[in-house]
């Protein structure tokens, strides 16, 4: 086998993303040979003994496993954490924590809920996940009260963040029956907020919290409802299920082909209230 860099070998192995694997070598729990690990390094993992927490790589589990969850608010989306009472992954069946050897693809902030997915394959994880495959991420934000036409203005102009301008563009309301489907899902409903649609096609970490921020309208609830093809429907918070091999395939085809320009600005999408009982989500 030819060399590679050592986060690729990572990805293909199941263990983590290139990102979470560049992660992994940081904390100085990849070695090779026997020695820590360098971001970047290649390696050929037919002929070197690359180790990530005490594992070997070719005793890691090589069957590809895709799973969904509706991640409840309060839970930290990380594998390990020492300092969360609980993780996305006590959440999983046991097989899948262990036989699998799952990870987040991605996360939610632990106030945030809604889908998220879990894999042991890299590469599918990398097509979900880079900026310039462009999936998109659809959320429902929660507000205590009714955006104003100024704060929709603003929101749609653009908001300047530290990494740059953010932009929401309107969409079409959500149904009161989606609505009511989507309060079945959540616990509690918290029926009295008022939600609106939110749509990214790439964004900053806490984006869409740090943009209402700005006009004054601070998030009450974000729940995650659509990532490319997959829909958040018929799980409960704090449910699990494994995809099917239709979902795996329709959601790697919503990656769409990087181009060598520059991408553009993630973009915000935003609607009317759909009733008084709307839902809203962000990363």
């Amino acid at each position: 086998m030819t060399r590679e860099r050592l986060q690729k070998v990572l990805a293909s192995a199941g263990v983590a993303s290139r990102r979470s694997g560049e992660d992994l070598i940081r904390a100085g729990r990849v070695t090779v040979d026997g020695r820590l690990a360098i971001i970047g390094e290649q390696v050929d993992p037919e002929m070197q003994r690359v180790v990530v927490d005490g594992i070997p790589l070719p005793a890691i589990e090589r069957q590809r496993s895709y799973w969904m969850m509706n991640k409840p608010a309060g839970v930290v989306s990380t594998v390990k954490d020492r300092h969360a009472e609980r993780t996305v992954m006590d959440l999983l069946p046991q097989n899948a924590r262990r036989e699998a050897r799952l990870y987040p693809v991605g996360r939610l902030d632990e106030g945030s809920e809604g889908l998220l997915l879990f894999t042991n394959d890299g590469a599918w994880a990398d097509l979900l996940l880079h900026p310039r495959y462009g999936v998109e991420r659809e959320y429902m934000v929660g507000l205590d009260r009714s955006l104003t036409r100024q704060q929709k203005l603003a929101l749609r102009d653009g908001i300047e963040l530290e990494e740059g301008l953010a932009r929401m563009d309107l969409l079409e309301d959500a149904t009161p029956a989606q609505v009511r489907k989507l309060l079945d899902m959540l616990a509690p409903p918290h029926a009295e907020l008022r939600w609106y649609r939110v749509v990214l096609a790439q964004g900053w970490k806490r984006q869409i919290r740090r943009m209402f921020d700005a006009v004054d309208t601070p998030v009450r609830r974000l729940v995650r409802v659509r990532v490319g093809s997959l829909k958040l429907m018929d799980i409960r918070a704090g449910e699990a299920r494994p995809l099917v091999h239709t979902e795996v395939t329709q959601l790697a085809s919503c990656a769409r082909r990087p181009t060598t320009t520059r991408p553009p600005k993630p973009s915000r999408q935003i609607v009317e209230p759909a009733t008084a009982a709307d839902h809203g989500s962000s990363e």
